[in-house]
């Protein structure tokens, strides 16, 4: 990370980031409060600057609902992935205060990376992992990156890769562009899970990927409840929520 880059992650560390507190509509989900950790809140991606050029495509932050991940993971495992999910690394492109992270984390992956731009999140994230860990519910290591999804660098073997709608088309576009490329000798060893799917024509556009899955994944009574309340307390009114996702399911065939 530039120089820059830290000085500004530590200025945006000593400060909090808008809509967690209960003046500004901060609801609790149930995750939290059962696991210990801290994944509430939705913040618009106005709001999410930290200095980099990439700062005016985020979207928003918002935890994926349990069921969802879950339900989705589980269609993944009916896929016949290239290699037992012990051989795989989980990737979290956008992760946020790393829910997806603390779930994936209950399989044996080789090991969870998760890749987040602003450091406030990342913070939070890391923060979460060692909570997580702590409390032995940790069957996977984990490692949180502040910095471009643009500039991970992948590692060896097959890849499971997280989207909870992180980015706008244009990054999007990119970061295929960079799958492609990184994957393109790995035949098979690159799929993606991805959740409310806003850019699924950039994925249909992009050749080498093939889809596997597409429609919804329902949340838990649990989930929905808390979720449209969640929304239902946004100050400003600009998210709504829904008793599913649209998801869908690729896999890099080259």
């Amino acid at each position: 990370m530039r120089e820059s880059q830290q000085e500004t992650g530590s200025v945006l560390n000593r400060r909090r980031l808008p809509r967690l507190t209960k003046s500004e509509g901060y609801t609790v989900h149930p995750f939290d409060l059962e696991n210990g950790v801290r994944t509430s809140g939705i913040i618009p991606g106005r709001f999410l600057k930290s200095g980099h050029r990439h700062d005016r495509h985020s979207t928003a932050y918002f935890g994926v609902a349990p069921s969802v991940f879950r339900g989705l993971l589980r269609r993944w495992r009916k896929s016949k992935p290239c290699a037992p999910i012990k051989d795989f690394t989980f990737v979290d492109m956008g992760a946020g205060m790393g829910r997806a992270m603390l779930l994936a984390s209950e399989l044996p992956f080789t090991k969870i990376e998760g890749i987040e731009l602003n450091p406030v999140l990342a913070g939070i994230a890391r923060r979460n992992a060692a909570k997580w860990r702590t409390a032995g519910r940790a069957h996977s290591p984990m490692r949180v990156t502040c910095g471009d999804a643009l500039e991970f660098s992948f590692p060896k073997g097959p890849c499971l890769v997280f989207l909870f709608n992180p980015f706008g088309a244009s990054v999007m576009r990119r970061l295929l562009v960079r799958l492609a490329d990184e994957f393109r000798e790995r035949h098979g060893e690159l799929d993606l899970l991805y959740v409310n799917r806003e850019q699924e024509h950039v994925f249909e556009g992009q050749s080498g990927f093939v889809r596997l899955f597409l429609g919804e994944v329902k949340r838990t009574r649990t989930d929905a409840i808390a979720d449209h309340r969640i929304m239902a307390n946004q100050p400003d009114g600009e998210y709504e929520a829904s008793n599913s996702e649209e998801c869908s399911i690729w896999r890099w065939e080259g």
